[in-house]
């Protein structure tokens, strides 16, 4: 039982810690209450699931709303907001963050060119950074448990056109894994499996 040595994680192909950022974005009450391709209840868990997930291996976050400064909509739920507490929150009127200067710029700031993104509606506010990203060079990768659409058949088209052109959808769990990669990385492994246990996936390993 013999670790290969731990890859370059800035040159890895899969993700890592190190090559890649978080996108969340417009996980907002008016959004939340509108998601009809997965129970809101479930969303909500998923993604303070992953987020947690982003924390424990200390992955840079880019935090988005949408309207909450011209007071048409509510701030990121609290659930969320908790975990972030040094996360500075870029608020925009555009639908599409990557029209948004301050946005753009906090992902460019990243230097990472692999973005995790979960965003409320999978057909907007999900789609549209993605394809532009895409158009941009980046790796884009839509944690597909972690978002919703306001129809099945909505949010299922969404994930096929950026699927199509280009995105690599993942899942909470392969996220997970693909983060860790080695039990033997005792930095992370505990909160790794505890991740994974709070998101329902499996109960609580031991090292």
């Amino acid at each position: 039982m013999t670790s290969e040595p731990r890859r370059d994680p800035l040159k890895d192909e899969l993700l890592t810690p190190e090559n890649s950022a978080f996108l969340l974005i417009d996980y907002q009450p008016t959004q939340i209450n509108s998601i009809n391709s997965i129970n809101r209840a479930e969303l909500i868990r998923n993604v303070v699931s992953t987020v947690k997930l982003i924390n424990t291996f200390k992955i840079p976050t880019v935090l988005s709303t949408v309207n909450v400064a011209t007071t048409m909509n509510q701030d990121t739920i609290p659930a969320i907001k908790k975990l972030l507490p040094s996360v500075p929150s870029y608020d925009r009127t555009t639908i599409n963050a990557w029209e948004d200067q301050e946005f753009y710029a906090a992902v460019k700031k990243t230097g990472r060119k692999n973005l995790i993104i979960a965003a409320l509606w999978t057909e907007a506010c999900l789609t549209f950074p993605a394809l532009d990203a895409l158009r941009e060079g980046y790796n884009v990768f839509p944690v597909v448990d972690a978002v919703g659409g306001t129809s099945v058949v909505a949010h299922e088209a969404a994930l096929r056109r950026i699927e199509r052109a280009g995105a690599q959808p993942t899942s909470i769990a392969q996220l997970a894994c693909e983060l860790q990669r080695d039990w033997n990385r005792h930095d992370t492994s505990s909160e790794f499996a505890q991740d994974l246990a709070d998101a329902g996936i499996f109960l609580r390993l031991t090292k």
